[in-house]
């Protein structure tokens, strides 16, 4: 028996299907759609980075380790493998527990809080992705730098006293008031060597005086005298006007003149710069120790600094004097103006002080080195060659420096 639909046209039948084949393919597509949804949520991959993004550090005295308080939390760049966090240059390294923020799901080895002895070096950390696939390897070195402050010292030469030898004339010798309030002779001069041959002098006479007409307040003036007839019989005709940081031996001031001029006080910070101001205008004459005259040259003045260590290796006490001021192995740096320029009115000077070997700030800040200034009216007073009536006025020294930053 034959059913209606038993028996359909060929071409019927080809329709049917297609529209059959597409019921079908429209009814699994929100099926298949919700089984892929359903894979992604269940198979999603872990984060495979494993970066440190931040360091920060806890600490219940963090002025005791960091110069400034935000130091104790650095950002991490994500290109940088080798990380360096400065602390004060006397902190105690030996004990610190960096945390650290990490990548979403990443661990780090050793643990993040953890304390490590940053004093023996760098402390290698590997930080492992979420997947534990991907590792990366850091370094980290927590480096004890100093911290340098600018400071200016300044000498403007206002406290002067009056001095001699026995009972002959008085002569100026210049004080500096520390910071306690006390004064002290810090500064000096060939006066007293002068005075030997200056029983018919006045103060004003001395190459070695102080003025009123400073600049600002009170100054000094430099001038290269005669010694007249005693000095020129010892070979020693002229007196430069000198003037320098340090102290003048006046046991050695006949015999042993070149060390007679100690050059230096310690001094606990790094010089920059040594600047000030002055006068200059030589005298007519230049002439040697011989008294000789020397045709178609000029006289010129010294204007200069030398920063020294004040002790051997050995430990021994040094001071450097006219012998070697220029010359010694323990210089460091130095600041010298060269050619004094002759100027009628106050002329500005700025000399860069130029170092040869590295400070060392332990030795600094416990008053290792030394600082010698020093002005002369006659460049080569120190050999007895100038020409007398050579005047240097020097006012309002500055001493630009700079000094560490030290938790007090």
């Amino acid at each position: 028996m034959l059913f209606p639909c038993d028996f359909v046209p060929l071409q019927h039948q080809t329709i049917i299907g297609i529209i059959m084949r597409e019921f079908l393919r429209m009814a699994w597509v929100p099926v298949l759609s919700c089984a892929l949804m359903s894979s992604c949520v269940k198979d999603e991959p872990l984060n495979a980075e494993c970066d440190i993004e931040a360091i920060s550090f806890h600490l219940s005295q963090p002025d005791d380790v960091f110069y400034n308080a935000t130091d104790t939390l650095q950002n991490v760049s994500s290109t940088v493998s080798e990380i360096i966090v400065d602390v004060r240059r006397k902190a105690d390294i030996s004990a610190l527990a960096p945390v650290f923020k990490l990548t979403d799901g990443a661990t780090v080895s050793p643990a993040s809080g953890s304390v490590q002895d940053f004093s023996r070096g760098p402390v290698t950390y590997t930080v492992t992705s979420q997947d534990g696939v991907c590792r990366r390897v850091y370094q980290l070195a927590v480096k004890p730098v100093a911290k340098m402050l600018n400071d200016t010292v300044k000498f403007d030469f206002e406290h002067v006293i009056s001095s001699g030898i026995g009972n002959g004339v008085l002569y100026h010798e210049w004080q500096e008031r520390h910071a306690d309030g006390t004064l002290s002779t810090d500064w000096g001069s060939g006066n007293g060597g002068f005075a030997i041959t200056a029983w018919d002098k006045t103060t004003a006479d001395f190459p070695s005086v102080s003025i009123e007409n400073g600049m600002d307040g009170k100054a000094v003036q430099l001038t290269t005298r005669s010694t007249g007839m005693l000095g020129a019989m010892m070979k020693m005709p002229i007196a430069a006007g000198n003037l320098f940081y340090g102290f003048f031996d006046l046991s050695n001031a006949a015999m042993k003149p070149l060390q007679a001029t100690q050059f230096g006080r310690p001094f606990d910070r790094k010089p920059i710069h040594f600047t000030g101001y002055y006068q200059y205008k030589p005298g007519e004459k230049l002439t040697d120790r011989n008294n000789k005259v020397l045709a178609d040259q000029t006289d010129s003045a010294s204007i200069y600094a030398v920063f020294y260590r004040n002790h051997d290796d050995e430990g021994k006490a040094i001071v450097l004097d006219g012998t070697n001021v220029k010359t010694s192995k323990q210089i460091v740096a130095m600041a010298d103006l060269g050619y004094v320029k002759p100027a009628d009115g106050w002329t500005a000077f700025d000399v860069e002080f130029n170092y040869t070997a590295d400070l060392d700030l332990d030795l600094l800040a416990n008053r290792g080195y030394s600082l010698a200034l020093v002005f002369s009216s006659s460049k080569h007073g120190d050999s007895f060659v100038g020409a007398v009536g050579s005047r240097l006025l020097i006012d309002k020294v500055r001493i630009i420096c700079e000094k560490e930053d030290v938790k007090e």
